[in-house]
């Protein structure tokens, strides 16, 4: 049963494995560096579908079922699915997933969400609550666009500090088996607001959180970065990666040397047009589930702190002139038991 580490952290007895995983994406992300890991690309962005919804469900319902293959599984072994999207009431998942039959625990953490449903399955499956466990997060840049933003057809300037929504999805099929890669210990996130209200500024308002639970961690642990392969945020993009380097600076860490960003790593942005970088609860788990999980199953990385940052606004809050508060969860995961 996992155990207490510190105040924040909570340390697995038995090491969960990702015996499956999967990522989906379309055309954009298609022509980014992560394409050659991504299991499914689709250039039609709508993936046959009527909607820009009906599309990111699809993206869930395509990623769960490639995991479960991958893992000679079927979805009636699955004890509980945790899942969550960008959308109001969570659609994407529940009308993705409704097919399944299996338990469901629908989950909003913004873009942090992969990180959340990931480190809730590690836990089912290490209390012996589950045998078998499934994360999924996905979402759709035209969705999120209509929902938080502007019609795709208005037109809109985005400023230098915007971030572009990834269309993808990704999940992960947690279990007891003794495989590669393992989670460790997961570390839940505090809400913190420094009082953001710039929508087209997530890192600002994400990075804080992230700064927050990363300094937690570490103090938890008893670690510094150089514990660490890789400590890869979730989508702070350029903007929000820079002002995390500085409040960990303040901080007596300097993790420049080992940090990367979901965010930075799906697009090249010197050839695409995405201004500061990623975005998404489909970034971090694209990236998660593709590179990241397949680098580690082949011990070409071995410690990473897996970290993914939302921003747990919504339409009302922002017409309302609310600040924008962050979360971020963070999930230790490693090539070793």
């Amino acid at each position: 049963m996992a155990r207490r580490t510190g105040k924040y952290t909570l340390t697995m007895e038995n090491s969960p494995s990702v015996i499956g995983f999967a990522a989906v994406a379309s055309k954009k992300e298609s022509e980014g560096p992560m394409a050659r890991y991504i299991d499914i690309l689709n250039d039609d962005s709508t993936f046959g579908e009527k909607t820009w919804e009906k599309a990111e469900s699809r993206m869930q319902k395509d990623a769960v079922n490639k995991a479960l293959d991958k893992c000679s599984m079927a979805a009636s072994q699955l004890d509980c699915i945790f899942a969550g999207d960008l959308l109001n009431q969570c659609i994407s998942s529940n009308y993705g997933l409704r097919e399944l039959g299996v338990p469901f625990v629908g989950l909003y953490g913004a873009c942090s969400t992969m990180a959340e449903s990931l480190a809730l399955a590690s836990l089912f499956v290490d209390c012996s609550m589950a045998q078998h466990a499934a994360a999924v997060t996905s979402s759709h840049f035209c969705s999120a666009e209509r929902q938080f933003r502007f019609p795709l057809e208005y037109g809109g300037q985005r400023p230098p500090t915007a971030q572009w929504t990834v269309t993808g999805a990704g999940a992960a099929v947690l279990s007891k088996a003794s495989m590669p890669p393992y989670v460790k210990a997961v570390c839940l996130g505090t809400i913190e607001d420094l009082g953001i209200t710039d929508l087209n500024n997530m890192g600002a308002a994400m990075a804080p959180a992230a700064h927050s639970t990363l300094t937690k961690f570490f103090a938890d642990t008893n670690t510094n970065q150089n514990n660490y392969d890789l400590i890869v945020t979730g989508d702070l993009g350029a903007i929000g990666t820079e002002l995390l380097y500085g409040l960990m600076r303040e901080s007596g860490y300097d993790i420049s040397t080992v940090h990367n960003d979901c965010g930075l790593m799906i697009y090249d942005r010197d050839r695409q047009d995405v201004h500061a970088g990623g975005s998404g609860c489909g970034c971090s788990a694209v990236v998660l589930c593709s590179y990241i999980l397949q680098s580690l199953r082949e011990g070409t990385l071995n410690n990473v702190l897996f970290m993914a940052t939302g921003a747990l606004m919504s339409p009302t809050s922002v017409q309302q002139g609310e600040s924008i508060p962050g979360i971020a969860h963070l999930v230790h995961i490693s090539s070793q038991p």
